[in-house]
């Protein structure tokens, strides 16, 4: 193994880091977007919407992401709808993600004392101002740790991805096995960098949390 083909490998699977990192950016802002709508719609007063959001939870919880994959790039096809390889594994992980994050939100905001909301409805402000100002604010805090959690579990199930022939870094090193047979250091450099990756989100996540707790104390 010489210094040349190392190089060639890393360069290939640095591309398809790339395209790891981009997929799960897209994913995680569609499913901390929608996760956040749908904790929300779990703790409002309306049947419906909390029916709605339940419902959600129950179906995408309990159903194969690579199932679900699977449907929205090869099912929908069916039905007339094509959708690229990257996009549909960009909603599907940011719909299977909102599912884990509205759970995540919902539990964080149900952790902020009561009497912070009353304190606030006493001084004239509605429950939106109230949410908005006092509550979410707060909750976000909380909410962070697990906010990381769902990141890093996001970044290595990408690696479903490559069953819908997303060319993100576990499809690249298939193709480098495939191509070269050197399975072992592959593999290893897969391993390495799916590493490296999450130990900069763990390091990022807690220097987020570092910085609110410094902001609040001052």
């Amino acid at each position: 193994m010489d210094g040349q083909m190392l190089e060639y490998f890393l360069g290939v699977l640095g591309v398809g880091a790339l395209t790891t990192v981009g997929l799960t950016l897209a994913a995680f802002v569609v499913a901390a977007l929608l996760g956040f709508c749908l904790a929300l719609m779990r703790l409002s007063r309306s049947r419906l919407a909390n029916l709605i959001a339940s419902t959600y939870l129950e179906v995408l919880r309990n159903v194969p992401i690579l199932t679900q994959l699977f449907i929205l790039y090869f099912g929908l096809t069916y039905i007339g709808i094509t959708l690229p390889a990257v996009g549909a594994a960009i909603i599907g992980f940011g719909l299977n993600g909102a599912a884990i994050l509205s759970e995540v939100f919902r539990a964080s905001i149900r952790t902020i004392d009561r009497g912070q909301s009353e304190a606030g409805y006493s001084i004239g402000m509605t429950r939106a101002m109230t949410l908005r100002l006092i509550v979410l604010p707060q909750a976000f805090k909380v909410a962070i740790p697990g906010m990381a959690n769902f990141a890093i579990g996001l970044l290595k199930d990408t690696s479903l991805a490559s069953a819908a022939a997303v060319p993100e870094l576990t499809f690249k090193a298939r193709m480098l096995v495939s191509e070269t047979y050197q399975t072992n250091l592959i593999y290893f450099l897969l391993a390495l960098i799916y590493l490296l990756l999450s130990l900069v989100l763990s390091h990022l996540a807690a220097r987020t949390e570092r910085r609110l707790n410094v902001l609040r104390e001052h």
